[in-house]
């Protein structure tokens, strides 16, 4: 297997505030990954410094061989855990947006996902819910042909009816020699189409691993695990 992400001995810290500490992995191409733990973990952290959005204190991490940076970005999409598209929008204006910016965004296979969830493209970003916004913006990111998915909590604000097909379209719309990271707390929703796990608990790596390698030796889903590992 191609290792797209490398990290190694990866710390951040905000002032006296350790995020990370000292974590070390590998994810391969062809990967779901599922990045959990509680709040305040260092989930995001660890995705937006994947993103390039911010900065190590020590050690260092690679995409695809490379620092983050520009030359990462046309290779990363990333979704924040927060809408940041303007409500002065329209779909439409969104689509054209993103085409222009990247050279890997497929315009078809954007307006193909909004017809599924039957979004109108001349509707404005403001006179949609939070929940179908963040299901514009996750359809932008997964209409990129990226060697690299970065997904924080990408069905956090959806209503149960949604999720199913989110997720399918995270499985079908993603290249599948790419890497997927999704951070989510929603395990239950989402741990069926996770090929690895990494858990993280206070900034370090509790557990990691092949998904069906942890079920059988633990005896446990995901969800058991997790509420056992984090005392949920």
């Amino acid at each position: 297997m191609t290792t797209l992400i490398e990290a190694k001995n990866l710390t951040k810290r905000f002032g006296n505030l350790t995020a990370l500490n000292g974590i070390s992995f590998t994810l391969d191409a062809g990967r779901i990954v599922g990045l959990l733990g509680p709040n305040g973990s260092g989930k995001t952290t660890l995705l937006k410094i994947m993103n390039g959005l911010l900065e190590t204190t020590s050690g260092e991490i690679l995409i695809h061989g490379n620092r983050p940076g520009i030359e990462t970005k046309k290779i990363v999409s990333y979704l924040p855990e927060r809408t940041y598209l303007n409500d002065w929008m329209k779909v439409k204006d969104i689509i054209s947006f993103f085409a222009d910016f990247y050279e890997d965004f497929n315009e078809n296979k954007a307006r193909g996902m909004m017809k599924d969830m039957d979004i109108e493209e001349t509707a404005r970003l403001k006179t949609l819910s939070k929940g179908t916004k963040e299901k514009v913006q996750l359809a932008m990111v997964m209409a990129r042909d990226a060697q690299v998915y970065l997904l924080d909590e990408p069905i956090g604000g959806v209503d149960p009816a949604a999720r199913d097909y989110i997720l399918d379209t995270i499985l079908k719309q993603y290249n599948p020699y790419a890497t997927v990271v999704i951070s989510t707390h929603l395990i239950t929703d989402v741990e069926r189409i996770f090929d690895d796990l990494i858990f993280l608990k206070k900034g370090e790596i509790v557990l990691e691993g092949n998904v069906d390698d942890i079920r059988s030796r633990e005896g446990k889903s995901v969800d058991e695990l997790f509420r056992e590992v984090f005392k949920c």
